[in-house]
């Protein structure tokens, strides 16, 4: 027996109720039938589907039974025709809950009897997946506590996760055969995400799957699909067109006998792509165009891997921020013409201060106060460490914003992400370490979250971000 299967025998009598206030009565209720199940086959979405007898606007209000009918939420409306497919998203597991229907014929405002669920258990496999410790919850900002984190498993089979400061799965998404390798939340309240086989590096693939909050897919894109020819890995966003931008392999075949290596040879270096929602190609840059390999002592070290880019965002004026692992670096480069406008790190073009000796950063970006934020592993010093720099571009001078030394028992080697949730609080990633923190600028823990998985990062969604289909 299918999961829908089985909710349904579970609820069967609200399907069997809705029948007969369908059926009697003065026949005035234009509601034909309901039917109640699992959206997509998960466990935190209900599916109702009502039949009216005449074109209406369909809204379901629906509320948790221990919360009472004061804290309802309403669906989206189902505009006009007969058949409506309404999905709730913010469901507790095992959970009783009621709900009426709305219906809106011509300016004709009805409201349906109340009936009641029961939501499911979580699958036994989604069970103990997150554990949240903290001494004093009063303590965390209520912005904090009224926000969620989004974070993903790489093996197969994938599931994404939106989980909320008490570790309590609120949204997830599995996905057979492929991990969810990257995921970003978008400005269009839709999970983008890189998919990746088992046996494809662990933040790299070869498929683009966006999805909306219901679990429905918005964009697919597979390589070899129009101008996705290549790997992606450790990034994709979208840009302020909609346009969709990636990392992806640029392999290179190169006479290396120079150096001392082969007559035939391949390098393998790193990209930025942009496509359209068809999968056109609208801009593309590799490091090649602004680096020769051979005058890289290293190369032969690390050209399997030349310089590892892990990170790509948008400065302040949108051109793009990059950060690559293997040569302790950030670049700023030009959005139009892919010119390198500087370099901050071991070697670069900005002058930083000593105490900002970061090696290996992660998640570059731009924080709430305009600085420049990242996340250095630390490998040279075996500390991980935060750091924030507020940049002067035309002295080419960046001074320290801010500057947190994790607990040396959460060192982090790879992977790893920081963001400013307030001007006190910064969540931090240790995915080596299958934990996340919420500490403040001294570094002290105030809230720590054990997961089964090591995400590759978390991303911080503010209660706006998903509402309504989520609410703390």
């Amino acid at each position: 027996m299918n999961g829908m299967n089985r909710f349904l025998k579970v609820l069967g009598f609200v399907y069997m109720l809705s029948l007969l206030e369908a059926c009697s009565g003065s026949g005035s209720n234009i509601i034909k039938e309901i039917k109640i199940g699992l959206h997509n086959n998960n466990n935190l979405k209900i599916q109702i589907d009502v039949e009216t007898a005449a074109p209406a606007d369909v809204t379901v209000e629906y509320w948790a039974d221990s919360l009472g009918e004061g804290s309802k939420l309403a669906s989206d409306t189902s505009l006009g025709g007969v058949s409506h497919k309404i999905v709730f998203c913010n469901i507790y597991p095992n959970t009783n809950y009621s709900f009426h229907i709305l219906t809106n014929e011509n300016g004709k405002k009805q409201v349906s009897k109340t009936y009641h669920f029961t939501s499911e258990q979580l699958p036994m496999w989604l069970k103990d997946q997150f554990k949240y410790v903290c001494n004093d919850t009063a303590a965390l900002p209520e912005k904090f506590k009224r926000g969620f984190m989004l974070m993903n498993k790489r093996e197969t089979p994938g599931l994404a996760y939106i989980v909320d400061f008490k570790g309590r799965i609120r949204w997830y998404h599995m996905v057979d055969g492929t991990g969810f390798k990257v995921v970003h939340f978008t400005k269009n309240k839709t999970i983008l995400s890189i998919l990746g086989k088992n046996d494809e590096p662990t933040s790299y693939g070869s498929e683009i799957l966006e999805l909306n909050l219901l679990g429905d897919t918005v964009l697919y894109l597979k390589k070899g699909q129009g101008d996705l020819k290549y790997s992606i890995h450790h990034e994709i966003r979208e840009n302020n067109l909609n346009q969709i931008l990636t990392l992806y392999v640029d392999q290179r075949i190169m006479d290396l006998s120079s150096i001392g290596g082969k007559k035939i040879d391949t390098v393998k270096g790193d990209g930025i792509l942009i496509l359209d929602r068809k999968g056109k190609k609208v801009w593309q840059w590799s490091v090649f165009d602004v680096m020769d390999p051979l005058k890289d002592p290293q190369l032969l070290k690390t050209k399997n891997d030349w310089m590892h880019a892990n990170s790509l965002s948008f400065d302040k004026d949108s051109n793009f921020l990059i950060s690559f692992y293997n040569i302790g670096q950030i670049w700023k480069l030009d959005a139009h013409t892919g010119k390198i406008i500087w370099k901050l790190g071991k070697g670069g073009t900005m002058a930083m201060p000593a105490e900002c000796d970061f090696t290996e950063s992660h998640t570059v970006h731009i924080n709430p106060h305009g600085d420049l934020m990242f996340f250095d592993n630390g490998v040279k010093k075996r500390l991980s460490e935060v750091f924030a720099l507020k940049l002067n571009e035309k002295e080419k001078t960046a001074a320290i914003t801010l500057h947190i030394k994790l607990p040396p028992d959460i060192y982090n080697d790879r992977m790893g992400s920081a963001y400013m949730i307030t001007d006190t609080t910064i969540l931090c990633c240790s995915s080596k370490r299958k934990i996340t923190v919420l500490v403040n600028p001294k570094g002290v823990l105030l809230w720590d979250l054990e997961t089964a998985i090591p995400p590759y990062r978390v991303d911080f969604l503010t209660n706006d971000q998903v509402c309504p289909w989520l609410q703390p």
